[in-house]
C-alpha cells in the first residue's frame, strides 16, 4: 500500500476506446477518480482518468497536500476532480 511508483487499482471500467471524442455536458459524461500516495510518510492526493493517466498534479503544478491521513488526500483529490470536471463543462477544450 502507497509504494513509490505503483500503480494504482483502477476503480471504474474504461470507457469503449473507439468512442469518439465529444465534449463532456453533464457529470456522468466524465470517468475520474480521486486516489493517493504517501510521500515522505504523508499522504498527497492525486487525480486520475479511468484509463489511468493521471490528470493532476501534472509537471509544473502544484500538489494536492501532504495530509496526515489518507482520507483527507482522498476528499481533497475528490473535491478538486469535481472542480476541474465542472470547469471543464463550462469551457471545453474539443
Amino acid at each position: 500500500m502507497g509504494q513509490a511508483g505503483r500503480k494504482p487499482k483502477n476503480v471504474f471500467a474504461p470507457r469503449n476506446a473507439f468512442t469518439p471524442a465529444r465534449a463532456g455536458e453533464y457529470l456522468d459524461d466524465f470517468a475520474v477518480y480521486a486516489t493517493y500516495r504517501v510521500d515522505h510518510g504523508r499522504f498527497v492526493g492525486s487525480i486520475r482518468k479511468t484509463d489511468g493517466r493521471r490528470l493532476f498534479p501534472f509537471d509544473g503544478s502544484g500538489t494536492i497536500g501532504p495530509f496526515d491521513s489518507k482520507e483527507q488526500a482522498l476528499n481533497a483529490a475528490a473535491e478538486l476532480g469535481a472542480k476541474i470536471v465542472q470547469a471543464d463543462i463550462a469551457n471545453p477544450e474539443l
